[in-house]
């Protein structure tokens, strides 16, 4: 049985909060594919397959969005609306604490559930 490649995508336009945000997954062993993109517009193109990651395959993931709700040019807002995401087949959800401590925490909780335990929507 093979493995499917798990993949993140990290939605952050700081460079610190990218640096620190890679540094939570690494501590917590995560070893997947991380993508990073720095707006908005990037990441609805990398979840669409359009513009440069039009080579991609819509089946490869992501698995797993991190998403900044204050990004430029299209805000976390408008690429997080839950009601199309839910009828893309997104099946849960979770808002990124500030506090480092508790984001650490969330990653944990990230490599338990979301990873390991949370299966696609059925599509009927």
């Amino acid at each position: 049985m093979t493995e499917s490649v798990v993949e993140i995508l990290l939605v952050e336009d700081n460079p610190s909060d990218v640096e620190l945000t890679l540094h939570a997954l690494r501590k917590n062993n995560f070893t997947n594919r991380i993508h990073v993109v720095r707006d908005g517009e990037e990441a609805m193109e990398f979840i669409f397959c359009e513009g440069s990651y039009s080579g991609r395959r819509p089946e490869e993931g992501p698995k797993v969005v991190l998403l900044d709700l204050h990004l430029p040019k299209v805000s976390g807002l408008e690429v997080r609306d839950i009601v199309d995401s839910y009828q893309l087949g997104v099946n849960s959800y979770i808002v990124k604490p500030v506090d480092f401590n508790q984001f650490t925490e969330a990653v944990r909780t990230l490599g338990l559930y979301w990873i390991l335990l949370n299966n696609p929507p059925i599509l009927r």
